[in-house]
């Protein structure tokens, strides 16, 4: 693992050693969708086991959320046994000291996202909210979802990311000079993706001179001055979560555990393959990443005391009666305020927020919405995508829907830097089908 010499340092990160099946295996088979995804529709992971077969497969190497609290020590006991089989038959290659330049394409994104395949320094993060630190989570992390994923890590002895990572690199530094220069470059593999993933190519950089390029590139966008002057903050964020927040908080952990215990000298825990996680760090201003919003539903809601307190979270606000979902939309999509959609049984509402107590639109009303729901008990939420959806369950009597726009790029890193971690369901990165596939390995027990 490079982590730094004399002459290159990557801030809070490294080129790790990746491991990937050998050409003679079927990628196709072998990588699967990030295993967060359909948790309600258990027929999904029913239908990638029946493709699978018994061919070699990451499905065998990890657990589908779906089936926690199913007979999980039963099936950590298979993943754990099929990682030592996999390691032990030889089915995998090693890209010594690598970053793969990966370059993802989906039929909702024909032209595609890029990323860089690397691992985080778990000691440069601290997922708690209000954190300082360079690698940062973006949500709220729900501490109880830790424990049953630790069990999952605590004895594996490899580790498959599908965590995404964003930095904020507007001068295009760190990734497009690589994926401008592709050809060039070692392809490592190539493939289509199985349940309408569409397909990802990843190529190796793994030279000194690439390597200095990534480390000036990076150490740029770190420079506390510089890092000042544009968020007015001494604490440089060099990393913010896109995807997988509780599965970089669990390997962070389980790498604290492992400190506490420890048996060996400080050198060697320097060393220790678990301080790191393998992650996809892509731009936030990369053209293939679109923020998409999350709307709220309240079933069994009082629309008066859930304007009451919205006044508690801004100095006022005021209401615009509108005649179409689209007309909302415009408005909220396109204001300079803090707006926000209302609709309900009578009709359809833009509300403008005067002097909030959030950078974005979806912590002041989030922030409203957790104290109205802790004064009502009665009242449920749903979190829900697309405008039509939420319209028709807004429209049901005692019901309301709440829209929001799109967390602007530019306003992402302020809002975390300002505000400590964006509200939970703020923005979601596509659709299920444009998570990220496992494909990738690493050895994270020495």
């Amino acid at each position: 693992m490079k982590e730094q010499n004399d002459l290159i340092t990557f801030p809070g990160l490294a080129a790790p050693d990746i491991l990937i099946p050998g050409e003679q295996y079927n990628l196709k088979k072998w990588a699967v969708v990030a295993c967060d995804q359909y948790t309600s529709e258990p027929e999904y992971w029913e239908k990638t086991a029946a493709y699978v077969g018994n061919e070699p497969s990451t499905l065998n190497l990890i657990f589908p959320e779906v089936y926690l609290g199913k007979h999980s020590n039963t099936r950590i006991d298979s993943i754990n046994r099929k990682m030592a089989e996999y390691l032990s038959s030889g089915i995998f290659e090693t890209c010594k000291e690598s970053f793969f330049l990966v370059h993802r394409k989906t039929p909702a994104n024909p032209d595609g996202r890029w990323g860089l395949i690397a691992a985080l320094d778990l000691e440069q993060y601290d997922y708690a909210k209000g954190s300082k630190s360079l690698i940062r989570a973006t949500e709220g992390t729900i501490l109880d979802r830790i424990p049953p994923r630790k069990q999952i890590r605590r004895d594996a002895p490899l580790e498959l990311p599908h965590i995404l990572v964003l930095i904020d690199d507007k001068d295009l530094r760190v990734i497009e000079p690589f994926s401008a220069r592709k050809n060039e470059l070692e392809i490592v593999y190539s493939t289509e993706l199985m349940n309408n993933g569409g397909s990802i190519t990843a190529y190796r950089i793994h030279s000194d001179e690439d390597f200095k390029q990534i480390a000036a590139a990076l150490n740029t966008l770190a420079d506390p001055k510089a890092f000042f002057e544009k968020y007015g903050s001494d604490d440089v964020l060099l990393y913010a979560m896109g995807d997988g927040n509780h599965s970089l908080a669990t390997a962070k952990s389980c790498w604290e555990d492992i400190k506490k215990q420890a048996q060996f000298p400080e050198s060697t825990l320097e060393k220790h393959p678990a301080r790191y996680a393998l992650v996809e760090i892509e731009n936030i201003f990369d053209p293939g990443i679109v923020f998409e919003p999350i709307h709220r539903v309240l079933f069994n809601c009082e629309k008066n005391k859930l304007f009451d307190i919205l006044s508690n979270h801004c100095s006022s606000y005021h209401v615009k009666k509108v005649e179409s979902i689209e007309e909302m939309m415009k408005l909220v999509e396109s204001s300079v305020e803090q707006t926000f959609g209302y609709a309900d049984i009578n009709g359809i509402e833009v509300v403008v927020i005067q002097d909030p107590e959030s950078e974005i639109a979806a912590g002041t009303l989030q922030a409203s919405l957790d104290e109205y729901l802790l004064q009502n008990p009665l009242t449920t939420i749903d979190y829900t995508h697309g405008t039509e959806v939420t319209f028709e369950l807004g429209k049901g009597s005692g019901n309301c829907a709440l829209f929001l726009p799109a967390i602007s790029k530019s306003d992402f890193f302020p809002a975390i830097i300002n505000d400590g971690a964006l509200p939970r369901k703020t923005f979601s990165m596509g659709e299920a089908d444009e998570k990220r596939y496992y494909i990738e390995a690493r050895r994270i027990i020495p």
